[in-house]
């Protein structure tokens, strides 16, 4: 292990869409404020949103051979940059490479920043990113603005990323990003939904800060949701990010009034907490109110809930989760959690 990536963290998350606008909204009902705008080569167009130390960058691309237009006419809006904080995004970049990383941007030095790039997984790319002490949120190019989102979601951080690979790739992905990067796996698990399946594992970046949840499906078992993820997104991708609060009820909440939708969870699933369960935060009438789930581990409990996708192709959700001393999944949430994305696209089916 080196010291280039024992403090990674997540700088920013970058969306390319083919609109702004739409996005601008949805992400504005999160509770994210707009912090930067401003325009790029070939008539592209950058917008900065977070709150807390969550940072979005949705990208529209400008014309010719962007890579964000090639992104979406393969994928459609979706996540193509997880960008990783480091105290030296040159050396990180060199060493990541002489590891295997696939090198996509050398090392650049633009407005106070340090940034160069890496392949991931899919088409995803990584971002090392370089800031000086106290810098901005801002990216080279864009101006600083203050446009405030809805007020009292309080979303504080990315908490994970769910990525999707092509069946038979789940221990390639998982062994190159302990690899390349020295991340550790801390979790797994098979996931069986009616008479799908799929295997997933958990890999976390030496400091915590960084996590992905990487699933693949079992193809002797029936197609489920996320070989359609994988059809339907054209490849491997990022499915969701999740998004922490310290408060799940409040965050929820106020993100329903603004208009948000989220999956709906049977009446049975809480008739079932209340024998398995014993809450230490909210009260089982507070969560089934608003279809939150609760779980827990060995070190305390956690309370998730997914959005419906409004993606075109519906291959890009969020979660919003709140730990409670928890610190990786509860077995009984995730099942129930891809029962309740099972559910919609059966219902969206049907339509």
């Amino acid at each position: 292990m080196t010291g280039h990536f024992q403090n990674l963290t997540v700088d920013h998350v970058r969306i390319y869409c083919e609109e702004l606008d739409p996005l601008i909204a949805q992400f504005g009902c999160y509770g994210l404020d707009v912090r930067a705008e401003g325009a790029g080569p070939g008539a592209e167009q950058s917008i900065v949103l977070g709150h807390g130390d969550i940072r979005l960058v949705l990208t529209q691309p400008g014309t010719g051979d962007h890579p964000g237009a090639m992104y979406t006419s393969q994928h459609g809006h979706g996540v193509s940059d997880i960008a990783l904080g480091t105290d030296d995004a040159a050396g990180a970049f060199h060493e990541a490479v002489r590891r295997g990383a696939r090198p996509i941007v050398a090392p650049e030095r633009n407005a106070g920043l340090v940034t160069a790039s890496v392949g991931g997984f899919g088409d995803v790319i990584h971002t090392f990113v370089e800031r000086e002490p106290g810098g901005s949120w801002s990216l080279p190019g864009l101006v600083p603005v203050q446009r405030p989102g809805t007020p009292g979601v309080n979303l504080r951080l990315i908490d994970h990323f769910a990525v999707c690979v092509e069946p038979g790739r789940l221990e390639e992905v998982v062994e190159h990003y302990e690899r390349v990067f020295d991340f550790s796996m801390i979790f797994t698990e098979r996931i069986v939904v009616g008479e799908q399946a799929m295997d997933s594992q958990v890999v976390q970046s030496a400091g915590g800060a960084v996590t992905l949840t990487v699933i693949a499906p079992d193809t002797t078992r029936r197609p489920g949701q996320i070989d359609t993820f994988l059809k339907d997104h054209g490849g491997a991708g990022v499915q969701h990010v999740a998004f922490e609060t310290d408060d799940a009820i409040r965050s929820v909440g106020v993100m329903s009034e603004a208009g948000i939708g989220f999956l709906h969870t049977p009446a049975s699933y809480y008739e079932l907490m209340r024998h398995r369960l014993q809450l230490t935060r909210h009260s089982v009438a507070e969560l089934s109110s608003l279809n939150v789930l609760a779980d827990q581990d060995h070190d305390g409990q956690l309370y998730q809930i997914f959005t419906k996708s409004t993606h075109p192709r519906g291959t890009l959700f969020f979660e919003i989760i709140e730990r409670v001393g928890a610190r990786t999944f509860g077995s009984g949430n995730i099942k129930a959690l891809y029962e309740a994305v099972e559910l919609d696209q059966s219902a969206a089916d049907g339509r």
